[in-house]
Order: structure tokens, then C-alpha cells, then sequence
């Protein structure tokens, strides 16, 4: 019986117990076909030591938010949550992050976080945000290659001193063929909407600059737009100057489309305005990724919205839900963002 038992151990129970312990990402590297790209505005990550170079006071232990270690860790577990939750078993191949104050942040994030089982880099540049407030982006590595990646300075000819936050550009390898992302964090309405119309308007064009010299190497070019622009999906910003609109079958001469148009009629949004949700976070992609003139699609051509439960809380003054989001003013309520976020799924055409 001795022996039975051992051979009924060495042949069946030690393999499944191996299997146990080999990470999920062993097995996602067979998945070729189908990619998750996530964006979140993760509203004010910030480290709380203080950085002379930029205004970041406010997010210290001592300072107006009262920003502590405790605090900053809860925040990035959180964060991680949601990417753990995001896309169902498997987190988000590549995701564009807004409002990081740093790379530390960043290295947090991937390295000391659920985050850490899934080979996550990041790629981060310091822009010159008076705040430090800058744009990132996160990919696994066993999964993605970095091919390139850049800062896309944006200076306003109207106000030249003004310091802005850089347009982020990478160019990836997903599978064998490349992909142009760039991540965006658009100046906000702060100061008054219409004031800060042009200040949009100048990142929609410079980002179609950006748009335009890619799709005049190759008019195929697999290109995704992806941030927090700031402007709702039909704002003059995007579709006048950006040129992007919703997608329609038919032959149409425009190059990029807003996948976040659908959501517009259906008060269905990432950002609350009292009653009102919009659309401020928005994936808009190049026809290639639409009509079937290469290898990859957007599955249902379409963005979704990850509106999960404990992302939200009761809105007692307006009616249904609002977002958790981590301070009100210089109260901590301690939840994940002021914003939702959004995905998208690559998929790859049979």
C-alpha cells in the first residue's frame, strides 16, 4: 500500500502541485492574439518626499494633504488592483498612466505591488510640469518590446513660458508587428473652460503633427491615442483639430476615430461633473486598426469603460453613483481615483 501511495503521489498530485507554482505569465506568453491596453488617470500619485524642483508641497507628510507613506502605498496597491482586475485572469499588456509625479512612483508600482508577478517595466520622462505631474507608461516585459520612445514637447506660441506637460510617445512590439502609442494629459480646465480652449486645441495639433508624419511613411500605421484630453470626444479639440470622429464602414478619407463616441448619448462617461459623466479619457485609433487592411483589429471596434463596483461610492447630492476618488478638496476619503479606466483589446485578424 506504501508503495501505491508514493507512485499515486510521484505521477499525479506532484505534477499538479508544480503546475501550482509556475506564474500565470509562463502561460500568457502563448497567447499571441489577443492584447489588453489599459489607461487610467490615477489622480495625483505622488511619493511624499518633497521635490526642490517642482511644486509638490501639497503632497508631503506636512504639507495641505497631509500625504503619508501609509497613504502612498495604499494608493498603489489599489492602483494595482484594478489592473489586477481589469481584463479578467490576465492584467493589461500595456498600460498609459496619468498624474505621476515620478519614476519612483512608477518603480513602486511594478516592483512592490500584485503588479509584481507580471514582469512589468515602465517608460517615464520628467516633463516640465510646474507640479511634476507627468504621463507614463507600463508594459510586461515578457510580453512587449520597447522599440523606441520619446517626449513630445508641447509649447504654446500664445503663452512660450508657459511649462507644459510632454505628449509621451512609444513604439512597441507587439507580437511581430509595431504599434505608435502616445499617452496625453491635455491642460486642464482649471482657470475657466473657455480660457483654456486654444491651450487644447495647440495639443491637438501638435499631436496630429505627430500623427500625420507616421501615416505618411506608412498609411497602415497602427496608431493609438490614448489620455485624459481634457475636452469631451466632441470637442473642437478633437474633432477639428485632432480630426477624429466616429468610425463608419463606408470609405471615408479620415485617418482616426474616436472609440469613445458611443458613450457620449448614454450620459456614460469616466469623469462626473455634478450630474453630468463624460467622456474626459478617450482611445481614438487609426483606420488601420478598424478596417481590415492589416494583421490587428480593436475587438467590437469599440473602448470599453470598467466601471467595477468599488470604484464608485453613493453620490447622495446628485443622484446614482460618482467615482472614489482619494481626496475631496483636502479631505482623504482614501478611494482610487477621480477617474475610471478605460480599455481596449488588440486582437489579432485570423
Amino acid at each position: 500500500m506504501k508503495n501505491q501511495n508514493s507512485t499515486f503521489y510521484l505521477f499525479t498530485l506532484l505534477p499538479l502541485y508544480l503546475f501550482t507554482l509556475l506564474p500565470l505569465s509562463l502561460f500568457s506568453q502563448l497567447d499571441t492574439t489577443r492584447y489588453c491596453i489599459a489607461f487610467y488617470n490615477v489622480e495625483n500619485l505622488f511619493d511624499p518626499e518633497d521635490d526642490p524642483e517642482t511644486n509638490d508641497d501639497a503632497f508631503t507628510p506636512s504639507g495641505f494633504n497631509h500625504w503619508t507613506y501609509k497613504r502612498f502605498f495604499k494608493k498603489l496597491n489599489d492602483i494595482a488592483k484594478v489592473f489586477l482586475a481589469i481584463n479578467g485572469w490576465e492584467p493589461p499588456d500595456m498600460i498609459g498612466l496619468a498624474e505621476i509625479e515620478n519614476a519612483n512612483v512608477l518603480n513602486k508600482l511594478c516592483y512592490t505591488t500584485g503588479l509584481k508577478a507580471y514582469h512589468y517595466r515602465y517608460v517615464h520622462y520628467d516633463s516640465p510640469d510646474p507640479r511634476g505631474v507627468d504621463v507614463g507608461f507600463l508594459y510586461r516585459s515578457d510580453r512587449i518590446t520597447i522599440l523606441e520612445s520619446h517626449p513630445v514637447s508641447v509649447v504654446f506660441p500664445f503663452e512660450p513660458n508657459t511649462k507644459n506637460r510632454d505628449i509621451l510617445y512609444v513604439k512597441a512590439l507587439v507580437a511581430v508587428d509595431t504599434m505608435h502609442l502616445f499617452v496625453n494629459h491635455w491642460t486642464s480646465r482649471f482657470g475657466g473652460h473657455g480660457a483654456t480652449i486654444p491651450k487644447r486645441n495647440w495639443y491637438a495639433q501638435v499631436l496630429r503633427n505627430k500623427v500625420d508624419s507616421l501615416l505618411t511613411i506608412n498609411e497602415n500605421a497602427n496608431i493609438i491615442l490614448m489620455g485624459d484630453f481634457n475636452d469631451y470626444p466632441t470637442d473642437e479639440s478633437i474633432v477639428k483639430y485632432l480630426q477624429a470622429n466616429q468610425y463608419k464602414k463606408e470609405e471615408t478619407n479620415e485617418t482616426l476615430f474616436n472609440l469613445m463616441i458611443p458613450f457620449v448619448e448614454k450620459n456614460k462617461g469616466t469623469h462626473k461633473t455634478q450630474e453630468f459623466w463624460g467622456c474626459l479619457d478617450q482611445f481614438i485609433v487609426s483606420k488601420s486598426l478598424l478596417s481590415k487592411r492589416n494583421n490587428w483589429e480593436i475587438e467590437n471596434g469599440t473602448a470599453v469603460i470598467f466601471d467595477a463596483p468599488f470604484l464608485l461610492t453613493s453620490d447622495e447630492k446628485y443622484g446614482g453613483v460618482k467615482t472614489f476618488r482619494t481626496y475631496l478638496g483636502p479631505k482623504y476619503l482614501g478611494g482610487f481615483s477621480d477617474h475610471l479606466p478605460i480599455k481596449i483589446i488588440l486582437k489579432r485578424r485570423e
